[in-house]
């Protein structure tokens, strides 16, 4: 049987041949390597030469035999690199949205939508009784972050206006906002301590904190206080 490589699959001349799940993978990520070098007006070569910038070599020769389907293997470090060559993200290799419709997504698993593929991928859907406890809270964390340095802006800037507010109306307005971000803001730093709490007992390291949330941590102890000394 021949294969001949279109954009995102193969077309076989047997119909009845279905391709193993990693011919699959492969095929997909080939595609769109091929579709964005295609976009970006690059021949292989230019794809090629812009790897070696990058620090790890895909010669022109690896990069012709992927697309046509005649390279048995796939690092994943090479589609690291390709990614960043090609200005895009890994993800959009393997998950092509917008470009692709359904992929599949592991052997024995009939094809799904790209995007349910891609957000099983990143976290945001586990697979039926796993749990990702670590990933789970550091995704909470962002949110929370989010919402916290929001909060806080906005808190500042109430602040500024009753400092500033030109007549008693204006001045009441500010206070009454101001008193509503404050609060969003405490709420959003109790989640955050919360998270960033079973973090560390899960054994990670809370992600780093804006300098205006810098309370959200307790004080580090000071080993020269007396209290410590005792």
């Amino acid at each position: 049987m021949t294969q001949r490589r279109s954009d995102h699959r193969y077309e076989k001349d047997d119909e009845d041949d279905v391709l193993e799940w990693e011919d699959h993978v492969m095929a997909t990520v080939a595609g769109e390597v091929r579709r964005r070098r295609k976009e970006l007006g690059w021949s292989a070569q230019d794809l090629a030469d812009r790897c070696e910038e990058i620090g790890y070599p895909v010669p022109r020769n690896v990069i012709a035999n992927m697309e046509s389907g005649r390279r048995a293997v796939l690092p994943l470090v090479e589609i690291m690199v390709l990614a960043k060559a090609l200005r895009i993200s890994p993800i959009s290799l393997i998950y092509p949205v917008g470009y692709v419709d359904e992929v599949r997504q592991l052997p024995y698993e009939y094809p799904r939508s790209t995007w349910d593929a891609l957000q099983w991928f990143v976290g945001n859907a586990t697979a039926e009784g796993a749990t990702d406890y670590m990933l789970d809270h550091f995704l909470a964390h962002d949110l929370e972050l989010r919402a916290a340095k929001a909060a806080v802006e906005s808190e500042d800037y109430e602040r500024w206006k009753v400092r500033t507010a030109s007549n008693r109306v204006q001045r009441e307005a500010a206070e009454r906002a101001l008193a509503r971000y404050a609060d969003q803001a405490a709420r959003a730093k109790d989640e955050l301590r919360r998270h960033r709490d079973a973090i560390r007992e899960g054994g990670g390291i809370p992600p780093f904190l804006p300098s205006p949330l810098d309370d959200v941590d307790p004080p580090e102890s000071d080993p020269d206080t007396p209290e410590e000394r005792l």
